[in-house]
């Protein structure tokens, strides 16, 4: 009896045991998918990474030509969305707002559908009194067009500040950056303006001197595309009491003792004869060792740092050991040389 019953817990114990086995089992088995089930779900929203051919820092050349910088101005060009006010001197019943349809067509009094798409506002006057005296409705009409909402006049604004700027009358680069709330510290002074009809963008420098000022001013149109890009940053790693990344001001050189400040300085424990500056040019990554203690005494030159710069600080393992360790540590290895020197 005694070993029946023994036997019967010891198998309802291996049953206990089998049963937590297979529980965890499952449960692990549960976990890793729900792991691949959610990395999977991110990658979807992820952008394609950048290959290893992929220039970095591209150099972007400011646009001189002044043909393309101040060209003549422009009429309006009429569009779809357009809501314009048709007068006949002499025929006050005439007047009457009429919007321009999706494909170019107004419809008028007297002489049904005409089309405006992408006439000036001068060449639908003229074209819309031809129609008029080919009706036999007018013999010299003086007709007059006025545009009271234009959806196709404006500007856009995108990247580190965004806006839709409307086009009344004549407008600037700096109006349309006033009108959107001026440059963030995180934007770039290399404005790019994408224009209908010109292959390549225009790219104008804000320039940081307010007495140049006038020469980036340059004048906008229908249609264009204002892009503000990002400012860029160098990276400061390693022996910092502070690492991330710094923006790079647009107003005056970045340099290492400017960053080294920024970080609040550089740790107890850090290599000064050994800093890093690490420089991608091109795909070319380029390291170059700078001792940052002659630097801070003005023995060498203060190095002028470029956008994505890396700043790496080594750790000397010593230093480091004492830094974590604190006095406690240093009293050890002071006894330890006491005790090493003794006779």
């Amino acid at each position: 009896m005694i070993k029946s019953k023994c036997n019967r817990f010891s198998d309802s114990g291996r049953i206990r045991r089998i049963t937590v086995r297979r529980t965890v089992f499952l449960f692990a088995l549960f976990t890793i998918a729900t792991v691949f089930t959610c990395c999977t779900a991110e990658a979807q929203f992820s952008g394609p990474a950048l290959g290893a051919t992929t220039p970095v820092n591209p150099v972007v050349t400011p646009t001189t030509d002044p043909a393309i910088l101040y060209p003549a101005s422009r009429e309006i060009r009429l569009g779809p969305g357009d809501l314009i006010a048709v007068h006949i001197y002499g025929s006050p019943d005439y007047t009457q707002p009429v919007r321009v349809s999706l494909d170019g067509m107004v419809q008028l009094p007297l002489i049904s559908a005409v089309s405006v798409r992408d006439l000036t506002v001068h060449e639908a006057e003229k074209r819309i009194a031809e129609q008029l005296i080919s009706a036999g409705m007018y013999r010299n009409p003086q007709i007059t067009v006025q545009v009271i909402e234009s959806p196709n006049q404006v500007v856009t604004v995108t990247g580190e500040v965004h806006g839709v700027v409307p086009l009344l009358g004549e407008k600037h680069l700096f109006d349309a950056l006033a009108a959107v709330g001026g440059l963030p510290p995180t934007a770039s002074h290399l404005v790019t303006i994408n224009r209908p009809g010109i292959d390549q963008p225009i790219v104008v420098d804000l320039g940081t001197d307010p007495a140049r000022s006038k020469f980036a001013n340059v004048p906008l149109f229908a249609k264009d595309t204002i892009v503000v890009s990002k400012v860029g940053v160098v990276y400061v790693l390693g022996a910092f009491r502070s690492q991330g990344a710094f923006a790079i001001t647009q107003n005056s050189p970045l340099t290492l003792m400017q960053v080294t400040a920024l970080s609040g300085g550089t740790g107890f424990e850090g290599k000064y004869d050994d800093l890093r500056l690490i420089r991608t040019v091109g795909t070319d990554r380029k390291v170059v060792r700078v001792d940052i203690k002659r630097v801070l005494h003005g023995q060498d030159p203060d190095p002028v740092l470029q956008a994505d710069d890396i700043i790496f600080l080594p750790s000397d393992s010593m230093k480091s050991a004492i830094k974590s360790g604190g006095i406690g540590t240093l009293l050890g290895l002071a006894s330890l040389l006491i005790v090493a020197v003794r006779p």
